[in-house]
């Protein structure tokens, strides 16, 4: 995989300049600079007609409508022996897409959808594909998980290619451009990354996309410069125009001038500096200048993460989020489909701890194979979700337990369980661990001995209780994204009170406190995988806590490693009971600057 800096380049188009500069932003989803011809990709779900299909024509449509699906599929088929040719770290990301969407081709919710749409409102396919995806679009709207509400991108993706087949028009390839191109698009798919050679395209610009979709983790594999989510982008530029992508900082330069670009090259030769820096830390230990020892692990969203958390140096997955199992798919994973995915996934971190997060899916995070089991809430995120979902349907539990269980016999995991709230659920849960021991053993299947139990503190009941809960189980996890969220009773989504959202609220800060002197006077590891995780700034406050086992992104590690290996574990302890004596964020805030710039 392509460092960084690796993916920064300059290769500017010799053509004059002669249009104003101008700067437009967006979300910087895989860090680097580029700067070159510009290449506009008009392409988007293709503006079709609806039109209405007679009673004697209905079948005929359908049949239609199918040969596409078909085509579609012979397509992905092609694409997936392309995968076969790119590096793995991509070729990775682009099967387990193409994996899911040859699953939404047989007989998904999009697919019923439209032929249904079709038979009962009359209306021809394309029309039928459009009124299908913004129902789905509708339903995905406003989660609060990105990486769950990232999947309509999928489905959006499929139905352009769906139309796009019915109505014959050509898909863009990106061969014979000039070396250094940068690619500029409504939206960029994950299929488009995967025609992108990083030895020809220099970087890309979207105005759709988020850090959390495929398009993003691809441009991350490949090394490539890419802002999504660009403001203003629609017009703004043309084919050969000179832009510059800064993937870092999340900017696109349209027309760059001289100053400019000597400005990007200072900055890229700054990026190369310190990514050799980061890179050769990867084997050394994330150690404190007193001796105090962090252990950094990755959180997992999809299997193919893995080799990113390899090359970071991660000692180990400290979340493997289980939900990717149980999307895109009619009916939920088998107990064999599970140990199959989560064994590659043991396997593949050769020795290294794993730890399962069960199932932490509700209404507001749709998974259409759990269909029958959740019904809307009127508070999703108050309502049956995470644990209680697990316990109000013991067969999918006890599928997921036996799952891990099973796994566990070829490297070292832990059963993580999301959203708990009392001892009782912990019991509940220990009965469903302790019958699937009991079943496997019988059965003489190889299984994990005894596999830690821990729990989520990611609600203030959850922190408060903590004393008690750490008497019923081996070892907490700290999901401050949600605790913030609960404790502050804000949505981060919501875009009214999004900025109000604030992890150094004193309340968060004090239940963080509480929550790791229960687990330290219990005697039972305590591990953080919220976002101030990965973020350096934070660092020494969570040492300071106590806190000596971290989980964040891949990127982030070697990051928060540089910052450990500079701190003192004393003065961060004593830093960080300054903080707990402040009354206010904006406070904290600017004492956690000071102590970093002065250390």
């Amino acid at each position: 995989m392509k460092t960084e800096a690796e993916g920064a380049r300059l290769a500017v188009a010799e053509v004059p300049n002669e249009r104003p500069e101008q700067h437009f932003k967006g979300l910087g989803v895989s860090a680097g600079i580029a700067v070159g011809p510009a290449h506009v990709v008009e392409r988007g779900l293709i503006d079709v007609p609806e039109y209405r299909i007679e009673s004697d024509a209905l079948d005929a449509e359908i049949a239609r409508f199918r040969e596409a699906v078909s085509l579609s599929v012979s397509q992905i088929h092609s694409l997936q022996a392309k995968a076969e040719t790119l590096p793995e770290e991509v070729a990775g990301q682009l099967r387990y897409l193409l994996d899911a969407h040859l699953l939404m081709l047989s007989g998904s919710r999009l697919v019923r959808g439209v032929e249904a749409r079709i038979r009962n409102a009359r209306i021809n396919a394309e029309a039928a594909i459009q009124v299908q995806l913004s129902e789905i679009a509708q339903a995905f709207a406003g989660m609060e998980d990105s990486y769950l509400a990232g999947k309509i991108d999928d489905v959006r993706e499929l139905s352009g290619r769906l139309v796009r087949n019915l109505t014959r028009a050509g898909y863009q390839a990106f061969s014979g451009l000039p070396s250094g191109t940068i690619i500029i698009a409504e939206e960029i798919t994950p299929a488009d990354t995967a025609l992108m050679d990083p030895a020809r395209i220099g970087g890309f610009a979207a105005a759709l996309g988020g850090a959390e979709g495929h398009t993003a983790i691809m441009a991350r594999s490949l090394g490539l410069p890419a802002v999504l989510g660009v403001a203003g982008l629609a017009g703004a530029v043309r084919s050969g125009d000179v832009v510059a992508v800064d993937g870092v900082r999340g900017g696109l330069v349209v027309n760059p001038g001289e100053a400019t670009i000597a400005r990007l090259e200072r900055r890229r030769r700054a990026l190369e500096r310190r990514e050799r820096q980061l890179a050769r830390l990867r084997r050394v230990a994330a150690v404190s200048r007193d001796g105090e020892r962090v252990t950094l692990q990755c959180n997992i969203e999809l299997p193919n993460e893995m080799p990113q958390a390899q090359e970071a140096g991660a000692e180990g997955i400290g979340l493997l989020r289980s939900e990717f199992m149980y999307m895109n798919r009619d009916q939920p994973p088998s107990e064999d489909e599970q140990y199959v995915a989560l064994k590659d996934i043991v396997e593949g971190m050769e020795g290294a701890p794993v730890t399962v997060r069960t199932l932490d899916v509700g209404s507001d995070k749709l998974a259409y194979s759990l269909g029958e089991h959740i019904t809307p809430s009127v508070n999703p995120a108050l309502g049956l979700r995470a644990v209680r979902l697990s316990l109000e349907t013991p067969a999918l539990l006890e599928a997921q337990i036996a799952a891990i269980l099973r796994a566990g016999a070829h490297g070292p995991v832990r059963i993580l369980v999301p959203m708990i709230t009392s001892v009782d659920e912990i019991r509940h849960v220990r009965k469903a661990l302790d019958k699937m021991v009991r079943r496997l053993t019988r059965r003489r299947v190889p299984i994990a001995d005894a596999p830690p139990l821990g729990i989520m503190i990611e609600t203030p009941g959850a922190a408060l209780a903590a004393d008690a809960l750490a008497e019923a189980c081996e070892f907490f996890s700290l999901g401050t994204n949600d605790l913030t969220m609960y404790t502050l009773a804000i949505d981060r989504g919501d875009e009214q009170v999004a900025h109000l959202y604030d992890p150094l609220h004193p309340a968060v800060l004090r239940l963080i406190r509480f929550a790791t002197d229960s687990a330290r006077r219990a005697g039972i590891p305590v591990n953080l995988c919220g976002e101030v995780a990965g973020n350096p700034r934070f660092t020494a406050m969570l040492m300071g806590f106590g806190l000596r086992d971290l989980s964040m992104a891949p990127p982030n590690v070697p990051r928060v490693k540089q910052r450990i290996l500079a701190l003192d574990a004393s003065a961060a302890s004593a830093h960080a009971e300054e903080l707990l004596s402040q009354s206010e964020a904006g406070a904290i805030g600017r004492l956690i600057d000071d102590f970093s710039n002065g250390t």
